[in-house]
């Protein structure tokens, strides 16, 4: 392992009987080995987090920058309405 560094750390006795349960059932070969691999998933989780969060920012930055008229709350429930209207009558003739 390179530049291997070592801390202390202080876990709750539940999490610490968690990875005392995985070395022993042989998932890890040392506890330190399954702290690794929960630093991993915690880097992953982070990483796409943040790409998740920069999708939306995009999404956002796209709508934002769209030059089409805007779509008040009230119009958007009308579209909808009327739209559910229209799915419906549509299922009860294509059942009829």
């Amino acid at each position: 392992m390179q530049n291997a560094e070592k801390v202390s750390i202080t876990m709750t006795a539940d999490m610490m009987r968690v990875i005392r349960e995985s070395v022993e059932s042989g998932e890890f070969a040392t506890t330190s080995e399954a702290m690794r691999d929960a630093v991993r998933v915690w880097q992953r989780a982070r990483l796409e987090y943040a790409e998740r969060l920069e999708a939306l920012r995009a999404r956002v930055r796209h709508s934002l920058d769209d030059p089409r008229p805007s779509v008040s709350a009230e119009e958007a429930e009308a579209d909808m309405a009327r739209f559910l209207k229209d799915e419906g009558k549509a299922r009860t003739n294509a059942a009829g």
